[in-house]
């Protein structure tokens, strides 16, 4: 196991909560980062559903950010997230490819799966966690059970995790929990209203006891 994927899992026990960015325009990535780092969220995952998004990438990286990229589907798409400074890699489902490309590169991906057949291959191609999804299709139970077969696989919620279940998912097993548009609505991400992010955010992290 490298020294980023344990790097990963480390900070992520420390500040279990990423947050999810799904905006058809992000007008500032780096004010929208310090929105959520001074609500308490560290960790913060842009998508390459957003227009552009290698352009938000490399600016929050460059000051700092702690940053991500998620629904990275092709090789491709990893080696631009890479390049443009993402720190770590999600994808939403298993992609071998990609696993290689962030396995070559240093970089920590974040594998989705769902069922117990998904999360052991997630773990052979090398994943520093195994994000479920959609999580709360499936409920805090569900982690709970996962927890016997793979007591030591770091878990991650997403899908339809809010500040009223956040907390049971980590109290069922999850090592983390991703807030999406809870935390980060899209319309607030595209008018630049970060007092409003940051309140969302705190309410979130407060949430979790």
């Amino acid at each position: 196991m490298g020294t980023e994927t344990t790097d990963l899992r480390a900070a992520l026990t420390r500040q279990p909560v990423i947050a999810v960015v799904r905006a058809p325009v992000i007008p500032d990535a780096v004010a929208l980062c310090e929105a959520l780092a001074e609500g308490g969220i560290a960790w913060t995952e842009l998508t390459f559903t957003t227009p552009d998004v290698t352009r938000h990438l490399a600016r929050a990286a460059e000051a700092g950010c702690r940053i991500g990229v998620g629904t990275v589907l092709t090789p491709d798409q990893a080696r631009a997230g890479i390049a443009a400074g993402a720190r770590f890699l999600v994808t939403p489902g298993l992609r071998p490819a990609v696993a290689d490309i962030a396995r070559e590169a240093g970089i920590p991906v974040v594998m989705g799966a769902l069922t117990p057949s998904e999360v052991a291959d997630a773990v052979d191609l090398g994943a520093a966690a195994v994000k479920i999804f959609p999580a709360k299709a499936f409920g805090p139970g569900y982690f709970k059970d996962l927890r016997g077969p793979y007591p030591d696989v770091p878990l991650v919620a997403s899908g339809g995790v809010n500040a009223g279940n956040a907390r049971a998912f980590l109290d069922h097993g999850a090592l983390a929990v991703c807030a999406g548009t809870d935390v980060v609505p899209p319309q607030a991400v595209a008018d630049g209203d970060w007092a409003d992010i940051t309140r969302r955010a705190k309410e979130f992290v407060a949430s979790l006891g």
